[in-house]
């Protein structure tokens, strides 16, 4: 049978459902235990106390009947009542049986009432208004008698200490028991925390504690993070040492062409100038997310700087929307190439771009809009990959470039725990683009 109906009623943290474990079974138990105890045992015991104890008063109303005064009855029946531990006195004409309020917790009141009147056919009322006494009022043809006795002869003395008790000493161990897994917890939790903190793009101490499969794989998250972090050390070395070292013989070809006459260098000029632009490409793509430092920073004013230094390239670009306050933790310089990747993709297939800011608790969205001619949705997976270049009629006007503007916003954001999603855009029917970013 599928417990998928199950799933949304289950608590989603690991220490709420351990909780859950942990309490549910000691739950199951204690109604089990109590339960059976109540049924099985103090309802048979109390029904054999209080079968007992009619007899004695239905043997006390039987030598009574053939009293003719109150005082006959009361002197006739004096020595049973010392040898039955009972006191008994007769009702004035006007006056009541005092019942009383009975206890809340006297859960076995209602068997032992019922019980007396089943056996006692002349039984007026019953009053139990304590653990130590207990009133039964008998109709007799002298009038109401009342017999005063001990209740524990009726039924156990306080049944409901044994549920109390078990109560207590659940709460109690229960208590004790979660302290102790909230101590096992802590590790697995800073564990998460860590492995979060990498995913976003931040390193954050973190030394493997708790049993030993925690830190087994606290180890080896160490030894996955050592090794990302020597992959993207080489990729970034590489990458900077390639593209460096070609700019030497470029450096050269510039030179050798500017003494050549113009109509004659020109074509190759231009071989020279996209030479470069493919090498500044692969340098900002070597850098990628892993330029700058983490900081926190107040994006309203970091998108609004990057804005303006857009304006005074002589970009059309507006800050539209913000919405949500707070800060962020961030690679300032790797973002703000992000953005400035699609502000220039903006320029170059459109005309101008509009941002947007949307701030949450969990997350934080930067979003570009320009009145291009968009990505298809069919293309939108391929665009993001490097050294991809889409129709030619996207590039109709500017040229195409080296295929790595999205690419790298696609690796700013995946360094910060985030994602780049691509749509089109419903106020200027260009492309949306989303930089997703976890706080």
């Amino acid at each position: 049978m599928s417990s998928h109906w199950l799933k949304p009623y289950m608590p989603r943290s690991l220490y709420a459902r351990a909780a859950l474990i942990l309490v549910l079974p000691v739950i199951v138990l204690l109604l089990v235990v109590g339960i059976a105890f109540l049924q099985k045992h103090l309802e048979d015991v109390t029904g054999q106390m209080t079968r007992a104890a009619s007899r004695e008063v239905m043997l006390i109303s039987t030598m009574i009947e053939d009293a003719e005064t109150q005082q006959q009855a009361l002197a006739s029946i004096r020595p049973d009542l010392q040898a039955l531990e009972m006191k008994a006195r007769f009702l004035g004409v006007n006056e009541q049986p005092e019942i009383g309020a009975r206890r809340w917790y006297d859960f076995i009141a209602p068997q032992v009432e019922s019980e007396l009147y089943a056996r006692l056919p002349n039984l007026a009322a019953v009053a139990l208004p304590s653990s130590k006494e207990a009133r039964v009022y008998l109709k007799t043809h002298l009038g109401l008698l009342q017999l005063t006795f001990d209740r524990r002869r009726l039924s156990p003395a306080a049944p409901h200490q044994l549920i109390v008790t078990m109560v207590f000493f659940a709460v109690i161990m229960t208590t004790i028991s979660f302290l102790y897994m909230r101590n096992q917890l802590r590790p697995i939790t800073r564990l998460a925390d860590a492995a979060q903190a990498f995913g976003r793009g931040r390193i954050v101490p973190y030394s493997p504690g708790g049993a030993i499969e925690v830190r087994a794989a606290g180890n080896a998250f160490l030894d996955m993070r050592s090794r990302i972090e020597r992959q993207i050390e080489q990729r970034t070395l590489m990458l900077s040492g390639v593209s460096h070292d070609l700019r030497t013989p470029l450096t050269r070809l510039k030179l050798g062409l500017s003494m050549l006459p113009e109509d004659e260098a020109a074509p190759l000029q231009k071989d020279v100038t996209e030479m470069q632009s493919l090498l500044d490409a692969f340098l900002d793509f070597s850098r990628g997310a892993a330029e700058g430092s983490t900081e926190e920073v107040q994006p309203d004013e970091f998108l609004r700087q990057i804005v303006d230094d857009a304006k005074r390239a002589g970009h059309q670009a507006e800050l539209i929307a913000v919405e949500g306050q707070g800060t962020v933790m961030i690679r300032p310089m790797a973002v703000r190439r992000a953005v400035e990747n699609l502000i220039g993709n903006a320029m170059r297939y459109g005309s101008r771009a509009e941002l947007s800011l949307f701030l949450n608790a969990k997350s934080m969205r930067i979003r570009v809009e320009d009145d291009g001619p968009g990505i298809p949705a069919d293309q939108r997976t391929e665009a993001v990959k490097p050294f991809t270049r889409l129709d030619p009629a996207r590039n109709q006007n500017q040229g195409s470039g080296v295929g790595l503007g999205l690419a790298i916003v696609a690796d700013v954001a995946r360094a910060h725990g985030g994602a780049l999603r691509l749509s089109k855009s419903e106020r200027l029917g260009g492309l949306c683009a989303d930089i997703i970013i976890g706080r």
